[in-house]
């Protein structure tokens, strides 16, 4: 009925055969990037919009998470960071979150009643930041939604220093405070 047609392109078969398979890792935020200058996270309720690439122009840690009030998230990362004898030699500590403010507010809240570990809580509520550090994965079975991988970036003059991205998405290894700060 139909003719069959040979489609032509102007790419080697050799080089669009290479396109379909390839053997290096994502490219996942790395030593040496710059922190996305963005004004899309925010801090305690919607129009206090925070600038990590300006915030952390000195010395500083971008711990970020995928859920607020997760298990993980709650029971050991967060909690980690709080009580590791490194934290205030660490610089501005920032944990960011694909939540909204409100609720990045409350858990901060129940995680460090009075504030003294000095760690600000960010929400990340459309997920622009983590999209421009290449860190989001599609988590829509469990919380409906892209959300952030978990990870920690030590940051240096608005550079990333160090990136401890957790390789499965959400674990806690790579990213821990024992290893990100010592």
């Amino acid at each position: 009925m139909f003719a069959a047609r040979r489609l032509t392109t102007s790419v080697p078969r050799a080089l669009s055969q290479r396109a379909l398979f390839h053997s290096t890792a994502p490219a996942f935020v790395q030593k040496g990037d710059s922190i996305p200058d963005l004004d899309v996270l925010v801090e305690d309720s919607p129009g206090n919009k925070v600038n990590l690439a300006k915030e952390l122009q000195g010395k500083g840690v971008i711990v970020g998470v995928p859920a607020a009030f997760s298990p993980a998230c709650s029971s050991t990362h967060v909690p980690g960071y709080i009580s590791h004898p490194k934290l205030k030699d660490a610089g501005k500590v920032f944990v960011v979150a694909v939540n909204d403010p409100f609720v990045t507010k409350a858990w901060g809240t129940s995680l460090d009643p009075q504030g003294k570990s000095g760690i600000r809580f960010l929400g990340d509520p459309t997920g622009k930041f983590s999209e421009a550090l290449d860190v989001t994965f599609d988590s829509t079975s469990i919380f409906g939604n892209q959300r952030s991988k978990r990870y920690a970036l030590l940051v240096e003059n608005g550079k990333v220093k160090e990136a401890f991205v957790e390789p499965d998405n959400a674990g806690v290894n790579v990213s821990t405070a024992e290893k990100v700060l010592g």
